[in-house]
């Protein structure tokens, strides 16, 4: 199944957005984006905004409430997926990474939070699943961008 056979790029006004908590979620954020971009999908990359540092978020809302679909990457507790996944209007994708320290669990913790999220258009992926999370992304976004074209 090829998404975007064309390789061409979907309009700029259709991109997905990724985001991460922290700097060590970087990674699994870049498996993601290439994923994306390899497929077509323009990509905005918005790295370091976690709920620690809220601040750095909330510069960078606009440019994520604009995305057709968002991923957002995060160890620790997660939390930073709850927060986007109520400030947007548009799918968010979940990808627990298994960094962490404490009680992480290889990232099992990350995971269990994200899926008890209470915010609602919140999907979960496997724990350092980029590819996973991009692909489905990519999906929402070729949809989008098709309605946007029959419009």
């Amino acid at each position: 199944f090829i998404l975007n056979s064309k390789k061409e790029e979907v309009d700029a006004e259709h991109y997905i957005a990724i985001v991460t908590a922290g700097t060590s979620d970087v990674p699994v954020a870049e498996e993601a984006a290439v994923t994306a971009e390899t497929f077509g999908h323009a990509v905005h990359r918005i790295y370091d905004v976690g709920v620690a540092g809220i601040h750095r978020l909330f510069r960078r809302l606009d440019e994520i409430q604009k995305a057709s679909v968002v991923i957002v990457i995060a160890g620790m507790e997660g939390a930073l997926v709850s927060v986007v996944g109520g400030l947007v209007d548009v799918p968010v994708i979940a990808v627990p990474t298994s960094i962490g320290y404490g009680s992480n669990l290889q990232g099992l913790t990350t995971l269990m939070s994200m899926l008890t999220s209470c915010a609602s258009g919140i999907t979960v992926v496997n724990i350092d699943n980029g590819f996973g999370a991009a692909y489905s992304a990519c999906m929402i976004n070729r949809l989008n961008h098709n309605r946007k074209e029959n419009e």
